[in-house]
């Protein structure tokens, strides 16, 4: 069979076993067994795929029919131009989340003597990829990421190695934000931490709710028991003027304004993902 063979077919295959962007997902393994990137099979339409070749795409497209994310086929996942391990133990990057990336730059660029040197917190950080991205991103940049799984942080702290970051994160487990050793020590808070109400994880695609970590989607019975926790706790741990940068679901923005609101916060803002959705929440601590 050539490249144009296997396209086709496991394009039919998908579709009909009901898989969003079957063409797509289709290069995207095939890519990955080739080892050549996507847009260069438009060149190798005619190539011939060798059985060992062939046998590990049919593998990964049967897999992908299954409802497997793509991500844990192909062991990785793309995120603010990098490229992050993912597995089982830990949510797989969303192009959203890049927005809290954004946020986070600015807020770290605007505090005063930040470009000497700036402390982050990253609490829940998976697979590290915001950790990590803030450490490429800023030259003089410290990050403490915190997960509560060891397994996570097994998964983040291999992703820092990949990066060469290891010097500029700490990793540490924990369940809640620590205020000691760290009070007023943090110019900036950032977190995307599970959001979603316990009754409505049953209804996710399969995707989510059958392959990413419970803990890392389980936000408590409305969604917001975390916000709760950070607006009482995070002051704590913020230098004076230091901000929280935090990513939310959809229809929580004003819940959400109003917990912090209720704690003193000041300078809040909501922005909206590239899809149009409120997405990132930040303020500045109170005074």
């Amino acid at each position: 069979m050539t490249v144009i063979d296997v396209i086709q077919k496991s394009t039919e295959f998908l579709t009909r076993k009901g898989i969003e962007s079957p063409r797509l997902q289709i290069e995207l393994i095939l890519a990955h067994v080739l080892k050549m990137p996507r847009m260069k099979l438009y060149l190798n339409f005619d190539r011939q795929i060798s059985e060992p070749e062939l046998v590990a795409a049919r593998q990964m497209t049967l897999e992908r029919s299954n409802r497997k994310p793509l991500q844990h086929i192909l062991g990785s996942a793309p995120f603010f131009g990098g490229e992050f391990q993912v597995n089982r133990n830990v949510l797989i990057p969303r192009p959203e989340t890049e927005l809290l990336v954004e946020e986070s730059l600015r807020l770290l660029k605007a505090f005063p003597g930040a470009e000497n040197h700036s402390c982050v917190m990253d609490y829940g950080t998976g697979s590290g990829c915001i950790a990590i991205t803030l450490a490429r991103q800023l030259k003089n940049l410290s990050v403490t990421a915190l997960d509560k799984s060891p397994e996570a942080l097994a998964v983040a702290d291999s992703n820092a190695q990949r990066h060469g970051l290891t010097d500029k994160i700490t990793f540490l487990e924990a369940a809640d934000v620590p205020v000691s050793p760290f009070s007023q020590h943090f110019h900036l808070f950032v977190s995307n931490p599970p959001y979603i109400p316990s009754s409505e994880i049953a209804s996710l695609e399969p995707e989510v709710k059958d392959h990413d970590p419970l803990m890392a989607l389980d936000g408590g019975a409305d969604g917001l028991e975390f916000y709760r926790k950070f607006a009482v706790q995070v002051p704590a741990i913020l230098l004076p003027g230091g901000a929280l940068a935090v990513e939310f679901g959809d229809g929580q923005a004003d819940a959400i304004q109003v917990i912090f609101d209720r704690e003193g916060w000041t300078n809040p803002l909501v922005l909206d993902d590239l899809t149009g959705r409120e997405r990132v929440f930040s303020a500045r601590r109170p005074c």
